[in-house]
């Protein structure tokens, strides 16, 4: 008896999750989460199962979105063997692509082919939005509109927002931004919107009927590098047509820790408003000449005084104002007749000149820098707590019609700001060199002194 009514439960089970990353992204009580990384670990069937928990509700509206159309077949061909069995008198209206269940609550397929395309939900009220593949839309516009159109007035109904995601794709740098880089994974936090986020990480390995033989691994395996690191390893420092691919987060990226006060320093200034201006801060280790990146400043809507000011703040802890260089166009007369933003930094007190923006040569230097020097340390190390330089190296990519340089259109103000500061030749002095400087130096003014 006892094994007949195991089997009878066992028929009664119309999905079971597979332990793991599976299981927590569909108990998540955060308001938006991801469940992103290698290929194979049960995404896509965990989000036709996640906006089920509210469908004996009738207010339940829920809306399931990929990039096209034709995308969207094996997902209402999956949710047409999982649905009936779940909800008997569920049906499915194929001209609407909208399921009806008998509480009255639905669940509606649709695609967003461009960011315009979320216009067609404008007025539009859901409790339940989920995008599947995530890292195909390039920017996070169409998450934010349809963000809006999240609400209910039904108490017993929690809104959610739930996404799935392969590292990678054009989409890539701002779906890491907005999940991965402001908090580990697996670790409830709040965006600056307010909103609780968590991402779940996710690996063939969790998927035991892709796994267990092996076939599909050894698919992924005979990928080239880029696209293995991201499928297989569900590695998002990765980014495929990368313009650094050498660029690399463990060797690169180090602690941070108190830099000797005898060590040069410099820094590279680009200036945006309604962009952002990026300023890095490097010292150089006389020992064996590397570059070490040791604080950003990334901000938009500063004027040339603000900036200033903010530079000054930033400077506080070193022992002199660091001298530099700056974007020459920063100096560039737009029409106006008061100060550029070059002269009120310069008047303000900061030691610039023009920097040198050859783009070529500048992302050689880059390059150059990236290498090893013969003992294995990086030319180029780089503070852990500059998360926006780290980011644009990671996933800045190469220009399609002139691949020796980097796509302009990409988010590139920390790079910029990084090439100016190499391509001003940065170099230890040592202290007989100091003592030369200051013996020849002579005032302007013999009177005064200065």
């Amino acid at each position: 008896k006892v094994k007949n009514l195991l089997e009878e439960e066992k028929e009664r089970i119309v999905f079971k999750p597979n332990v793991g990353p599976q299981t927590e992204f569909l108990a998540a009580g955060e308001q938006d989460v991801l469940y992103g990384g290698a290929a194979g670990g049960g995404k896509s069937y965990a989000m036709l199962v996640d906006p089920l928990r509210y469908m004996h509700i009738k207010e339940h509206r829920a809306l399931l979105l990929r990039k096209s159309m034709p995308e969207l077949r094996e997902l209402i061909d999956k949710s047409r063997e999982l649905y009936p069995k779940a909800f008997a008198g569920a049906k499915f209206r194929e001209v609407e692509k909208i399921w009806r269940f008998p509480s009255g609550a639905s669940l509606e397929f649709g695609y967003l082919d461009r960011d315009a395309d979320v216009y067609r939900y404008q007025g539009q009220s859901y409790t339940w939005i989920g995008i599947d593949e995530l890292t195909q839309y390039p920017t996070e516009f169409p998450l934010q509109y349809l963000q809006s159109r999240l609400r209910t007035t039904n108490k017993d109904i929690q809104c959610f927002i739930r996404c799935t995601a392969n590292p990678g794709g054009v989409g890539g740098n701002w779906v890491k931004k907005r999940y991965l880089d402001p908090s580990p994974p697996n670790e409830s936090f709040i965006g600056k919107d307010e909103i609780t986020r968590k991402f779940i990480p996710a690996k063939l390995d969790d998927n035991p009927y892709l796994a267990e033989d092996g076939k599909y691994e050894k698919m992924l395996e005979s990928l080239p590098p880029v696209q293995k690191k991201q499928l297989l390893d569900g590695n998002w420092d990765v980014s495929e047509g990368a313009a650094f691919v050498e660029f690399d987060y463990d060797t690169h990226c180090i602690d941070p820790y108190e830099l000797p006060k005898r060590w040069e320093r410099f820094k590279g200034i680009d200036y945006g408003y309604a962009s952002e201006s990026a300023v890095i801060w490097a010292a150089l280790d006389p020992s064996d000449e590397t570059l070490i990146i040791y604080r950003e400043l990334y901000q938009k809507g500063l004027t040339g005084e603000d900036l200033a000011k903010k530079i000054f703040e930033y400077e506080r802890e070193d022992k002199l104002s660091v001298s530099g260089v700056l974007d020459s166009a920063a100096w560039a007369r737009t029409g106006t007749t008061g100060p550029t933003v070059g002269e009120a930094l310069t008047m303000a007190g900061h030691k610039l000149r023009r920097a040198d923006k050859n783009r070529i040569q500048g992302k050689i230097q880059v390059h150059e820098r990236l290498k090893l020097n013969p003992k294995g340390r990086p030319r180029l190390q780089i503070f852990k707590s500059c998360p926006n330089l780290i980011r644009e190296l990671q996933g800045i990519p190469v220009d399609a019609n002139k691949p020796e340089d980097v796509d302009t259109k990409a988010p590139d103000h920390a790079y910029d700001a990084l090439r100016y500061l190499i391509m001003s030749r940065p170099r230890s002095i040592s202290s007989y060199e100091q003592m030369q400087q200051i013996k020849k130096w002579t005032p302007s003014d013999p009177t005064f002194g200065y």
